[in-house]
């Protein structure tokens, strides 16, 4: 499949062919993923799928974005929004730290920034899927938690952009660097932890 600016097109296997891809993807990544997988995964033909994303990255973003719309509403039902903050931060933190440091969740950063440069709509389509969503979800999180007066927050976007780098620190930028391949749960645990205890220090009631 060539590079191509071409846009998506949506017909009656559309779904079909998404998740058969995301099955492919999740399990051989973006490089390791064939055509030939794909369209044995999700039993199509080619020229279905080729009708549908001429391009493996934009086939790619799509389930990227399919996934990130998962995990917002995965992390929604998990998490217990009246509970106190600090249990909320700490569900909200492990969840995405999980998911950015998984290799799929790696693939999808590497690939945006990659294609940036020559299809910026890669990027801002996995922003407002992804990040956009996690940051809007947190920012009315901290209203409702400043209204019932368990935070004290003035600018609630700053907030939410800092939570969310706090828990990216250490592991995010080895993976990022090739320092480390992998993160284990007590690694997480632990940046997670240290990133809510820093937030409350800032903006516990």
């Amino acid at each position: 499949m060539n590079v191509s600016p071409q846009k998506i097109h949506k017909g009656r296997k559309f779904d079909q062919v998404l998740e058969g891809a995301r099955t492919v993807f999740m399990a051989d990544g973006f490089e390791g993923a064939s055509v030939d997988e794909i369209v044995r995964v999700a039993a199509v033909s080619k020229a279905t799928l080729y009708s549908y994303f001429p391009d493996k990255r934009l086939l790619f973003m799509e389930v990227a974005n399919a996934e990130c719309i998962r995990q917002s509403q995965e992390a929604h039902d998990k998490i217990d929004m009246n509970a106190p903050p600090r249990e909320v931060l700490c569900q909200a933190g492990q969840h995405f730290l999980r998911f950015i440091t998984s290799t799929f969740g790696q693939q999808i950063f590497r690939i945006c920034v990659a294609e940036s440069d020559r299809f910026p709509e890669i990027g801002q389509s996995f922003y407002n899927s992804g990040p956009a969503v996690m940051r809007a979800e947190m920012v009315a999180y901290f209203e409702e938690a400043v209204e019932r007066g368990a935070l004290k927050i003035d600018d609630f976007e700053l907030a939410a952009d800092q939570f969310g780098e706090l828990c990216k620190a250490d592991l995010w930028p080895r993976l990022m660097f090739g320092v480390t391949k992998t993160v284990s749960d007590a690694e997480i645990a632990r940046v997670v932890n240290g990133a809510v205890e820093t937030f409350l220090a800032r903006y516990g009631a």
